[in-house]
Order: structure tokens, then C-alpha cells, then sequence
């Protein structure tokens, strides 16, 4: 019977636990006998020898895993390729690679099948993964799941976990947005993870906007609809024009005591690198080079360019992004994750590599896409009707 080994990686998302819990259900269905065993805190845990038997018990309880939200067996951010990251880290010794590194363990593991559960870092570094073992003339079988919130993994179409997401931001906007009855000429900033990719932004505008058809209001009592809206949506893929939006949202600001922009972290963020970079100070970033968005504040940077130009009194930043990404899946995200995990198992046990996925190039069928296809930063369609008919609503087009 084959060795399986299970490693869940990156930041967190509304569907690790269950993907554990998909994958786990289907071997017990059709190969019972298979050891499974994951990996601590992702490629940390890899490099350094350290997993978790998944035992009997566990086997028999797998419907747990689909209640909860994170990973039972952690995640990290780890470059294989990033010797200096990995030594300084104390994940391999000076001189040593940890791709051979990696690799020695799977063998010592006797591991036969690995299952990578992330976005496009994790499953690029597991395909890097695989070309080194099989230069070496080792075999192994790496199929992955594709998790991101962002829904950025190219060529997938809808990575798993990212409805969940921005339906979890919406509610978290619900409760939010009614700060704006403690101040007067409240400019409320919602912002909502996404470095690169708009859609987790676009999509939690949405599912916010769907919410409001569903709640009474009482204009009389300055309860308005337009006041609880949406008023802007700002993401990576469209240009701000901030002297034309000041304009229109100071009059918005008049007409209603308030706006509500929803904001993604990546958006203006090469203007603000620039900034960053103009005064002489050093860009934090992580392992994989991207910016650390935490650290330059990309709301509170908007904040300052909108506040006095829409005359605001109080001003609010809040981030959805850690609620959101901690949720347990909802229906939508627990359908997609249960089929691919079963489709994951079952071309891991015939011995086919691959990530299995939406495919874009397949129609947007589910299947299994080479891995040397995986690729981050996929821009979100704004062409899209739904997304088009929200600015016009919203009277930001």
C-alpha cells in the first residue's frame, strides 16, 4: 500500500481542513490500507523531519475536519529555493539544499505520493520538487489542491476557499458599516486582502451588495439603503483617478454623512513602494520577495488621501482579511473542495502528477493540470457583467 504524505502551506484559507478531510475520506474508500501521514507546518516541517501519523481514530472521524476553519497539521511560508531564507531560518544547515534536503526526507518517509494544499508558491515548489527528485532518478507522485483567497492561481478558474471568503467579508462589512452611525462625515475604509488579484475585493463588494436586498430600512430615521451602500471599490486592475473620485465621493459624503469604500490591499501598491522607496527606507518583504502589505499599511495610505479631500470628521480602517480566511467552508466551497480532493486521490494512486483544478484551458472543467502550468498573480476579469454592473451601481463608471 502506498505512502501518502499531506502538507498544507502559505497563509490560511476556508478550506485546508476540509481538503485534508476530502482527501482522507476518499482513501479510505478506495485504498483503506494507505498510511497517511502529514507534514508539520508545511515545507517547515518537511525539511525538518517533523509530521503527524493520521491515525485510526482520526480515519474515523474525517467529518470533523469539515467543520473547521485553518489546519490541524500548520502552515508556513518556505521557498525551497531560497537557500540564504532557509539556513537563516534554521531549516537546513550552511551548504546544505533544501531541495536535497526535502527530498532525502521523502525518501527516509518512504513516501510515495505527497499532496501539497496551497496557492501558486506552494505548488510550484512542489513541482520544483518533483523535477529535482526525478533527476535523481527518484519517483514520486505530487498532486495538489489549489487554495488561495484570492483567487489567483493561473490557469484555475475558482481556487478553493475564495467564495467562502468573500462571503465571510461581506458579513464582516454587515456589522462594520454600522459604525457610521457614531460620528457624523465617517469615511469607513473596508480593506480586503488581495496583493496582486481584485476579485476577492470585487467578490466581497458583491456578496455585501446581495446582502442589502434582504434588509429593511427607514429613511425617516436616516436609516437610508444609499447610506449602508457600497461606495467605491478600489482593486489593483483599475487606476484610481483621485481627484476625479475625491469630487464625486465628496458629494456622496454630503449626500449621505458617510462613504464606504471597499479597498484591496494590492491596490495603489506600486505607488506606495515608491514612496517607500523615494525616502531612502527599505521595502519589507518575505521569503518570496512579495511586499509585506501589513507592514506599509496600504488602507491607511488611502485613508490619508481621501480624508480631507471628502472633509471627513472621523475616519475608520477596518480589515476583514484574518476573519474571513479562518472561516470553515461554506456550501458552495465544501462541494468544489470534496470533488477535488476525491479527484486528487484517485489520479495520485494512478500514479499521475498534476494540480487538480477549475481549468481555464478546459473549459472550466475539473481536472489535472501540469504543474508547470501553475502560475501566480492572475488578474481579475473587471470585464466580467456582474463586476460592471456593480460599479454602475454603485455610480463609480
Amino acid at each position: 500500500m502506498p505512502r501518502v504524505a499531506i502538507l498544507t502551506s502559505g497563509g490560511i484559507a476556508p478550506c485546508l481542513s476540509a481538503s485534508i478531510g476530502g482527501l482522507i475520506e476518499k482513501y479510505n474508500d478506495i485504498s483503506p490500507d494507505s498510511e497517511i501521514i502529514g507534514y508539520l507546518h508545511g515545507y517547515r516541517g518537511l525539511l525538518l523531519g517533523k509530521s503527524i501519523k493520521f491515525s485510526k481514530e482520526v480515519k474515523e472521524n474525517i467529518s470533523v475536519l469539515y467543520e473547521f476553519g485553518g489546519t490541524p497539521i500548520g502552515n508556513s511560508r518556505v521557498k525551497l529555493t531560497n537557500v540564504d531564507d532557509c539556513v537563516k531560518k534554521g531549516y537546513v544547515s550552511e551548504g546544505e539544499d533544501p531541495l536535497e534536503v526535502a527530498a532525502n526526507q521523502l525518501e527516509n518517509d518512504k513516501i510515495d505520493i505527497l499532496h501539497t494544499i496551497g496557492g501558486d508558491d506552494t505548488n510550484t515548489m512542489a513541482a520544483t520538487l518533483a523535477k529535482h527528485l526525478h533527476k535523481t532518478g527518484k519517483k514520486l507522485t505530487v498532486v495538489g489542491l489549489p487554495k488561495t483567497v484570492d483567487n489567483d492561481v493561473i490557469p484555475v478558474k475558482q481556487t478553493l476557499g475564495a467564495w467562502t471568503a468573500a462571503e465571510q467579508g461581506a458579513r464582516f462589512f454587515q456589522n462594520i458599516v454600522n459604525e457610521n452611525t457614531t460620528s457624523r462625515r465617517q469615511l469607513i475604509i473596508h480593506e480586503v486582502m488581495g496583493r496582486h488579484c481584485g476579485w476577492l475585493t470585487a467578490g466581497t463588494a458583491y456578496e455585501y451588495m446581495k446582502s442589502l436586498k434582504s434588509m429593511n430600512f427607514l429613511p425617516e430615521l436616516n436609516m437610508s439603503k444609499e447610506r449602508w451602500a457600497v461606495h467605491a471599490v478600489y482593486i489593483p486592475e483599475i487606476d484610481v483617478d483621485f481627484q476625479k473620485e475625491s469630487v464625486r465621493l465628496r458629494k456622496c459624503m454630503d449626500e449621505n454623512d458617510c462613504v464606504n469604500i471597499f479597498l484591496s490591499e494590492g491596490a495603489g501598491m506600486e505607488t506606495i513602494v515608491r514612496e517607500i522607496e523615494s525616502r531612502g527606507q527599505e521595502v519589507p518583504r518575505d521569503a518570496f520577495g512579495h511586499v509585506r502589505l501589513d507592514d506599509i499599511n496600504p488602507g491607511q495610505w488611502f485613508a490619508k488621501q481621501f480624508s480631507e479631500a471628502l472633509g471627513a470628521d472621523k475616519t475608520l480602517i477596518q480589515k476583514s482579511g484574518y476573519f474571513a480566511r479562518s472561516s470553515k467552508p461554506g456550501k458552495r466551497d465544501l462541494d468544489l473542495i470534496k470533488k477535488s480532493a476525491f479527484m486528487a486521490a484517485e489520479f495520485a494512486l494512478d500514479g499521475e502528477s498534476g494540480l487538480v483544478g477549475l481549468d481555464e484551458n478546459s473549459n472550466g472543467d475539473l481536472g489535472l493540470i501540469d504543474l508547470q502550468l501553475i502560475k501566480g498573480g492572475k488578474e481579475f476579469d473587471t470585464g466580467q457583467p456582474w463586476f460592471q454592473d456593480m460599479l454602475i451601481a454603485i455610480g463609480q463608471k
